[in-house]
């Protein structure tokens, strides 16, 4: 069965518009000519200069400047949400999990017609009264390596070869079910939460030399990538919000509950996408260190030249021109979490996993708190990082666990109990 949907409401649409017309409009002096600013910058203070006193000028002035500034010299200009995307259901199980869950597959399909689509597993808990929320997360493998399941689609894309079960970058039968423990699905199923997750190379295979995901088909024809295009990044987080088109139309689905959740890489994105599209009620980026959670400006892990050598396509051209001036930056990722704001966030971190750096991740929690305290809102409850396996429940959250760099069960956890504080605990949990 297949349905077509708006991509968005009407004002959805206006406040990318809006985003759009302040960035065309700005005229943004280079990186070079950018003032060296070593702390965080305050928030709160326009480009200009000029002070937020108020949740007008937030709403009206600072936020879109924000999100302005962060594509044109971090993450790249998106194309705006599609007119409509096509949502069709090819595969249905409804005694998941036993009788537990329904499980779906979902081809979402947006753009030129031989675009690459969206091949989305969603999975809903059968006991409840009203409809679920859900998390909402790229992975790594591909869907079939999310569940014991030999029915689930086997994705077509290049994937990373180090991956369970693949071979000359192709995913094979060998994989399914490898990354079982790392999405704990079954686990959320129990907690009363729907999941909803697609390989992220249904947008973009993550390689620096290639693109053969989405972002050819919205250029014209012969037209080269300028330096303030979007990045693998935000064409991520664009797919992400595609997603989201769908969620919100499924009777399933509580569509004010969908929170968005990824892991390293895939938490930048999840952080990105939440931040700049306000239908979305959470973001849990877990582990997301530089480029997303952790500050540009830290001296502590992965650095701004670090991960632009190393991952020259994440980002937009411009942002590699702060390699070696990351205090020019006229932002810092604190200003990313404030666009959340009111909406809570929570980061997950690790002990042994001092590359995404658990404690400046911690500042920028901390650098973000006056946006919410502005809006009314508590920030950041706590003074101090707590301790490992302490969870912070703030409406800017924080949780540490001993370990490595790595998404587990226990990570899983401490997301369902702060979902159930912030969304309301589901209507299946027992």
């Amino acid at each position: 069965m297949g349905h077509a949907l708006l991509a968005a409401a009407t004002g959805w649409l206006l406040l990318l518009t809006v985003s759009v017309v302040v960035a065309a409009e700005a005229d943004y002096p280079e990186p070079a000519q950018l003032p060296s600013k070593p702390e965080l910058p305050d928030p709160l203070v326009m480009f200009n200069g000029d002070r937020v006193t108020t949740k007008e000028q937030w709403a009206e002035k600072r936020r879109p400047e924000l999100k302005a500034l962060f594509q044109y010299y971090m993450y790249g200009f998106s194309p705006a949400a599609p007119e409509k995307v096509t949502a069709n259901i090819d595969r249905e199980d409804r005694h998941f999990f036993g009788v537990k869950a329904t499980k779906k597959e979902v081809t979402i399909a947006f753009g030129p017609p031989d675009c690459p689509k969206i091949h989305l597993l969603l999975i809903v808990p059968n006991e409840r009264k009203s409809p679920a929320p859900v998390f909402l997360g790229m992975n790594f493998c591909g869907n079939h390596a999310l569940v014991k399941d030999p029915t689930v689609g086997l994705p077509t894309a290049w994937i990373y070869s180090h991956n369970p079960g693949v071979k000359n970058n192709r995913a094979t039968e060998e994989g399914r079910g490898s990354q079982v423990d790392v999405w704990a699905i079954e686990q959320s199923i129990d907690r009363g939460y729907a999941v909803a997750t697609f390989y992220s190379g249904d947008i973009d295979p993550d390689r620096p030399d290639v693109r053969e995901g989405i972002q050819p088909y919205f250029h014209k024809k012969g037209e080269k990538p300028g330096p303030h295009d979007w990045g693998t990044i935000a064409a991520w987080a664009w797919g992400l919000q595609r997603a989201v088109d769908y969620l919100r139309t499924a009777e399933e689905i509580d569509k004010d509950r969908i929170a968005i959740v990824g892991h390293s890489r895939l938490g930048k994105t999840a952080l990105l996408a939440a931040a700049f599209d306000e239908r979305v009620a959470l973001a849990i980026p877990l582990q997301a260190g530089c480029g997303g959670t952790a500050p540009s400006r830290g001296k502590v892990g992965e650095s701004v030249k670090k991960i632009n050598e190393g991952f020259p396509h994440w980002f937009n051209g411009t942002f590699k021109e702060f390699n070696d001036q990351p205090d020019r930056l006229p932002f810092d990722q604190h200003c990313l979490v404030a666009l959340m704001a009111p909406r809570p966030v929570l980061f997950s971190n690790a002990t042994e996993d001092t590359w995404a750096n658990p404690k400046g991740q911690f500042e920028v929690l901390q650098a973000a708190d006056p946006v919410y305290r502005l809006l009314g809102m508590e920030g950041l409850e706590a003074k101090h990082m707590p301790e490992p396996g302490k969870l912070v429940d703030s409406r800017l959250g924080y949780f540490i666990r001993n370990g490595k760099h790595s998404m587990t069960r226990e990570d899983w956890k401490a997301f369902l109990d702060y979902a159930d504080k912030h969304l309301g605990k589901a209507s299946a949990q027992k």
